[in-house]
This record gives C-alpha cells, sequence and structure tokens, in this order.
C-alpha cells in the first residue's frame, strides 16, 4: 500500500482534470453523505463480486464434504458472513482508490461524470484514504478470521485492480480488459479458498470463465460509448482498433468462452442439468456476438452487453443449484 500513498500527487492531475470538465472541488456548502460514500464502493460491481464469490465458496464447500450453505462442517456460518463482508469490502475499497486515480477520466465521461468526485462531493484525499483503510482492514480480518490464502488472494486483487489495471494498463493498452480482467476474476477463486483454505482445477476454471467473459461484456460497452472514451483519452479496442476489429474480437471470444462454460459438467464439477443450461446459454452468447460482428449498430451491442450480464448469474447460479441438488440427493440417499 506504500505505492498508493506514494502516489498521491497523481491527484493533482486528476483534480486538474475535474476543473477543466466544469466540475467542482468538495468544501464547505459541498457536504458529502453516506451515500456518496457508498457509490464510491461501486455498489453494482460490488454486488456481482460478493455473488461470485459466494459461489465459489458454496461450490467448495461441497467439493471439501462439508454443507454447501453457511454452518457446513468446512467453515462456521459466522465466518461464512465474514469472508463474504471482507470480499465485499475489498472489493468496494479498490473500486474507491479506482474513483480516486481515474476523476480526471470520470469528470469528461457521461457514464461516470456523476460519481461523488467529479460532482465534488467527495474530495480526492478522502476517497484515497478510504479505500487505504478499506483494503487494510479486508485483508487483515480475512487473515486472522479466515485463513491465510483468501488473505493473499484478496490482497492480490485489491493489488492487481489497483496497481496493475487502474493505474498500468487502463491508460495504456486495449488490452487492458483482457489482462485487467483478472482481477474480476479472482473472487470465486477467494471465495473456494475461504471455505476449504486451498486450491484446485475447480476454482481456476471458475477464473477462467470470467476471465473469458469480460473482455466480450465490457468491449461491448465500449462500443456503444465509443465517443466517451475517446473523448476521456481511454485506450479501449474500438478507440484504438477500430469497431470492426472489436466486434470481431468479441466474437473470437465468444466462441471460445461458449464451450469454456461447458467444462464444469465434463470434469464432474457440475452435472448435466448445468451442461445443457450452460450450452444454451452460450449458444445465445455467441448468436447475439454474431449478430453484432454482421449488424454494426449500438442496439446491437446494447443486446449483448446486457445479455452478458444475465448470461454470468444464470451460469454461476446453475451451478450452485446444479450443486445443491446433488448434495439434496446424497442426503436423501443416507
Amino acid at each position: 500500500m506504500s505505492n498508493l500513498q506514494g502516489s498521491h500527487d497523481m491527484a493533482l492531475p486528476a483534480a486538474d482534470g475535474i476543473a477543466a470538465a466544469g466540475g467542482r472541488t468538495a468544501g464547505a456548502g459541498n457536504i458529502a453523505t453516506a451515500g456518496d460514500y457508498l457509490a464510491l464502493l461501486k455498489p453494482r460491481v460490488m454486488s456481482l463480486v460478493v455473488f461470485t464469490g459466494l459461489v465459489g465458496m458454496v461450490l467448495g464447500a461441497g467439493q471439501a464434504g462439508g454443507s454447501a450453505v453457511p454452518g457446513g462442517a468446512s467453515l462456521h456460518p459466522i465466518l461464512w458472513l465474514t469472508a463474504l463482508l471482507c470480499i465485499a469490502v475489498g472489493a468496494g475499497a479498490s473500486g474507491a482508490i479506482n474513483m480516486w486515480y481515474d476523476a480526471d477520466i470520470d469528470a469528461q465521461m457521461s457514464r461516470t461524470r456523476t460519481r461523488p468526485i467529479p460532482r465534488g462531493r467527495v474530495a480526492p484525499s478522502d476517497a484515497l484514504g478510504m479505500g487505504i483503510v478499506l483494503s487494510i482492514a479486508s485483508v487483515t480480518v480475512m487473515a486472522l478470521a479466515v485463513n491465510l490464502t483468501a488473505a493473499a488472494l484478496l490482497a492480490l486483487t485489491i493489488g492487481f485492480y489497483v496497481l496493475v489495471y487502474t493505474m498500468w494498463l487502463k491508460r495504456r493498452t486495449p488490452q487492458n480488459i483482457v489482462i485487467g480482467g483478472a482481477a474480476g476474476a479472482l473472487p470465486p477463486v477467494i471465495g473456494w479458498a475461504a471455505v476449504t483454505g486451498s486450491l484446485s482445477v475447480e476454482p481456476l476454471l471458475l477464473f477462467a470463465i470470467i476471465f473469458m467473459w469480460t473482455p466480450p461484456h465490457f468491449w461491448a460497452l465500449a462500443l456503444f460509448r465509443n465517443e466517451d472514451y475517446t473523448r476521456a483519452g481511454v485506450p479501449m479496442m474500438p478507440v484504438v482498433a477500430g469497431e470492426f476489429e472489436t466486434r470481431r474480437q468479441i466474437l473470437i471470444y465468444a466462441l471460445l468462452l461458449a464451450p469454456l462454460a461447458v467444462a464444469p459438467s465434463l470434469i464432474g464439477m457440475a452435472g448435466m442439468g448445468y451442461g445443457i443450461l450452460s450450452a444454451a446459454l452460450g449458444i445465445n452468447f455467441v448468436r447475439l456476438s454474431w449478430v453484432l460482428y454482421r449488424r454494426p449498430d449500438d442496439a446491437a451491442a446494447k443486446r449483448l452487453f446486457a445479455f452478458s450480464i444475465l448470461y454470468l448469474f444464470l451460469l454461476f447460479l446453475g451451478l450452485v443449484v446444479d450443486k445443491l441438488v446433488a448434495i439434496s440427493g446424497l442426503v436423501a440417499g443416507l
């Protein structure tokens, strides 16, 4: 975290960017509310992170021979909640530091200019301090209350998102989302480690699914927000390589993701029900990607973006339901 504190002077160009974009700095008469600080944590992103982390915990508990619900043999119910809280707080801390560092970019984009720092509701230094404190707290509590493996993975996730993605990749390469997506793919691995204390091929497969899902998801967003990213100077794929190449890359990733998502049913991690569900979802993902490739318009990009969120949710929900059904069948047979 010393690197973050050493980079505090980087907030100065950000503040200049806010002023140039017509934003304000926090001051008297512009008092932040609890809602402003909550917004710094990116609650919508946090909810997805918590969900995938919970899926990792449920699957890990079932695989470890414990119950797949809080109170299983692998982890006390209080520690289930503690682990989830640490994952949520760690994700929120990353979001706060990201908003501090990207305040100049956020002020120029219609999608993000209403965030607390560009609006002058929260001072950049307050967001940075909040992010650092919450980062340290989440990792420390995870280490002391749950286990060191989960804590180390949580620290890696926060560090990768802040240092590698936010500070290094985002402004330098169109592969920012591809490489930086590793941070968003780690929560189910953290959840698995929280209940098992170890790693195996199963959580790594969950990581791979989210990792391959991330580029087409965010590139679809970048297609219909291209003007925003161009104005802010963020080298997203459509800005650097053009919209045709972006659509082609989306289709390639969709074709790779679809069979990968079926893999849990092929290695015994999930049953046939999940396999059918994942195949059906994958076919539709590829179909929408193909439509976008052949018909380049914002409507097609928005449809793919919206479905990609539903896709990941249903995919991971299917894994949980499949595991719960399998465990209930085993219990009934005893």
